[in-house]
């Protein structure tokens, strides 16, 4: 199910000043996408994805999901949010209720379906978020800062959203909560065909994870592509206070130094193989040339051998 933002600005008022928030944002979300959306503080990543399910209403422009203009008299905004799923980045904001059952019931619950059907979602929706029954009647404010993600995931996926965007779902996780909500996103994907709509602050998160990455700045899209072709411009990026993934850098150096690398390198998998490419190929070079060596000495060898030969004949 897509969505298509035409001509999509943001305007609003500051002690008197006009921010444009967002400018002229042209871009449609196909089905079954996994796109990163990156920007430093204040480039409009988290005003752009809160017009994606009716949160904020454009100043100017058009919204259209499955070909229906949701600014259009009378459009169900309701249902719209029941299809695209929010979840913040902070999910103390999403989560109220007593225990973690409770809170995944609720977006179901108010969908108007039987008590049945309800609970059967959110139990599917706990195991999909990476969660098991020893959760169901623990508060959700006592739990750990990536369990709390993960309820929070599971409330939006209980409504069986059709893209779920997720404004930075890693924030302040140390790395191993960071690698299994973002493992247990991309699982998501692949299982239920969903659109995922990811902001994340981490280079690296996005080269390993999306297949289309979009790049904020001053309100504008300023790339959109794969995200090997949006790193290419590391330069760029760093005009605008962003930056390649590490190992993109290390590429760069190692090609700087004479060794015949691929910077085209994104990430850490990608650029041990890489490595490991370069290295066998400078041993096989490195035995031709001992073999090469060898033969020219052999027969440098044997060339004198046979002028001796020659030499001993002439004097007999």
């Amino acid at each position: 199910m897509s969505i298509r933002l035409e001509h999509i600005s943001l305007d609003y008022q500051d002690g008197g000043r006009t921010i444009h928030a967002l400018k002229d944002i042209n871009l449609e979300i196909s089905d079954n996408q996994f796109i990163g959306l990156i920007g430093h503080t204040g480039s409009g990543k988290s005003s752009l994805i809160q017009h994606l399910n009716g949160l904020l209403h454009a100043t100017s422009g058009a919204i259209y999901y499955n070909g229906e203009n949701i600014y259009a008299e009378g459009y169900n905004m309701r249902q719209l949010r029941n299809k695209v799923g929010l979840v913040f980045q902070y999910p103390e904001h999403q989560l109220f209720e007593v225990d973690v059952f409770s809170d995944v019931c609720f977006g179901p619950k108010n969908q108007g379906l039987s008590r049945e059907e309800v609970e059967a979602r959110a139990k599917e929706a706990i195991e999909l978020a990476g969660l098991d029954e020893s959760y169901y009647r623990k508060s959700p404010f006592e739990l750990s800062g990536g369990q709390k993600r993960r309820v929070a995931i599971a409330g939006v996926l209980a409504m069986k959203p059709e893209i779920l965007v997720l404004d930075e779902p890693t924030a302040g996780l140390d790395p191993q909560g960071r690698d299994e909500i973002l493992g247990q996103i991309s699982k998501l994907k692949k299982e239920r065909n969903m659109t995922i709509v990811l902001v994340s602050h981490s280079m690296e998160d996005v080269a390993r994870y999306v297949d289309r990455l979009i790049v904020m700045n001053k309100g504008e899209a300023v790339f959109d592509g794969t995200p090997r072709e949006v790193f290419r411009h590391y330069k760029e990026l760093e005009k605008i206070g962003l930056a390649a993934p590490q190992v993109t850098y290390l590429m760069h150096e190692l090609k700087r130094k004479g060794l015949d690398v691929n910077t085209d390198v994104i990430t850490v998998e990608e650029a041990r193989e890489e490595l490991a490419r370069v290295l066998k190929k400078s041993v096989v070079e490195t035995e031709e040339n001992t073999v090469q060596k060898s033969g020219d000495t052999t027969e440098e060898n044997q060339s004198v051998f046979n002028q001796r030969e020659q030499e001993d004949s002439s004097e007999c």
